[in-house]
């Protein structure tokens, strides 16, 4: 990686792209790095997920996920534990905190975004993965958490959680 990086320093830039670049500190520039090394032609986001915390030295992951998508987010600890990462997964009523207490008129149980990261910060999770979050419910997961947030699955009540469906329909 570090060679990586070096060659990125000798590239020839405008002026207003050394601005642009002026905005990566070397941990930006060691994430975009490990990104393009996670990318590969036919592979599926959770291969690059994979990938990417390989070539990180990442070995605990964590999966914030909303109670609907409970089997899938099973099935992607399943899948991540046979490759080899140590795993940990809350979903988002963790503390099983009341609706009304955290929004005006709010019922039944609430999602527990901060709840959620607070649980894999204590598992010392090292990437955490968001998986069909709410949408404030997202930010709040990706503020609060100690470790780097990609997401998988975004909630779309309406596209089966595939917004892309809303902009190709």
């Amino acid at each position: 990686m570090e060679a990586a990086l070096q060659m990125r320093e000798s590239v020839p830039l405008t002026e207003e792209q050394q601005r642009c670049m002026d905005l990566y500190d070397a941990e930006d520039l060691l994430v975009m790095a490990l990104a393009d090394a996670a990318k590969g032609k036919g592979l599926s986001r959770i291969d690059e997920i994979a990938r990417f915390a390989r070539a990180a030295g990442y070995s605990r992951l964590g999966i914030a996920h909303c109670v609907a998508v409970r089997e899938a987010a099973q099935r992607l600890e399943e899948r991540l534990a046979l490759e080899g990462f140590e795993v940990s997964r809350v979903d988002c009523k963790v503390c099983k905190l009341p609706a009304a207490a955290l929004s005006p008129g709010g019922r039944g149980i609430s999602c527990n975004p901060i709840g959620q990261a607070r649980q894999l910060a204590q598992a010392d999770t090292q990437l955490n993965i968001s998986l069909g979050l709410c949408l404030g419910h997202d930010l709040l997961f990706a503020k609060h958490s100690r470790a780097p947030v990609t997401t998988l699955i975004v909630k779309d009540r309406s596209n089966g959680h595939n917004p892309l469906l809303a902009l190709i329909s």
